[in-house]
């Protein structure tokens, strides 16, 4: 049965899924790319933004990166996630942060308030901007992933909203030995036994700590 699933996403140990004022410079905002180090050198995350044969680490982190990729069928974004454009689209230059083959290889649901034709990368990334919720993003994604799972990716307002609507049936959190002070913050707010969701797994590399969330039933 399909899922719906957020894997690798990190956060600081204060809770931030991202630093404060993203910008092109800065596209996790502030201090964000440092939740990342954990996966960056791991083959799975090598060979997904570069070539196939690449190397990379392997050990706990990748078999957790490699984890959040398996059986995914389609993803949902955030606007956020997709770039730094604010309120309309100004024109239809931008076309994410990950150039002309984005690592996703599958159908991608970007939320937004603002329409904007589909965009067909190489690799088989189509992304889809998605007007009218939450919702209709999750039905079009399981959709479009035709059995397979769909991946949250994020940002971390996107993945409140699906936790509070109480759809996400499981969640791989990274926490990263950080602190951020101030940006994203992920739980703030949010009840997570109240909405049936539980530790299934946890475990620690010298660079995370990994934690399996899952919602009982």
């Amino acid at each position: 049965m399909s899922k719906l699933r957020v894997a690798c996403f990190a956060i600081s140990i204060d809770g931030f899924g991202a630093g404060p004022n993203q910008s092109l410079e800065n596209p996790l905002g502030e201090g964000g790319m440092k939740l990342h180090e954990w996966v960056f050198p791991t083959r799975t995350f090598q060979q997904m933004h570069g070539d196939k044969n690449a190397g990379g680490t392997t050990g706990i982190d990748d078999d957790f990166a490699a984890r959040g990729v398996r059986n995914i069928g389609a993803w949902i974004l955030g606007r956020n996630m997709f770039g730094p454009i604010r309120g309309p689209w100004p024109d239809t230059n931008w076309k994410g942060w990950w150039g002309d083959n984005p690592p996703y290889h599958t159908p991608v649901f970007v939320l937004t308030h603002h329409p904007r034709e589909s965009i067909t990368m190489e690799g088989g990334t189509t992304f889809h901007f998605v007007t009218d919720g939450i919702f209709s993003a999750l039905q079009r994604a399981q959709e479009a992933a035709n059995g397979l799972d769909v991946r949250v990716g994020g940002g971390a307002e996107t993945i409140r909203q699906y936790l509070l609507a109480g759809l996400i049936d499981e969640m791989h959190i990274a926490i990263s030995p950080i602190l951020l002070g101030s940006g994203e913050q992920l739980y703030s707010g949010i009840d997570l036994p109240a909405l049936g969701y539980y530790c299934a797994e946890h475990t620690s590399s010298p660079n995370a700590t990994h934690v399996i969330i899952k919602k009982k039933g």
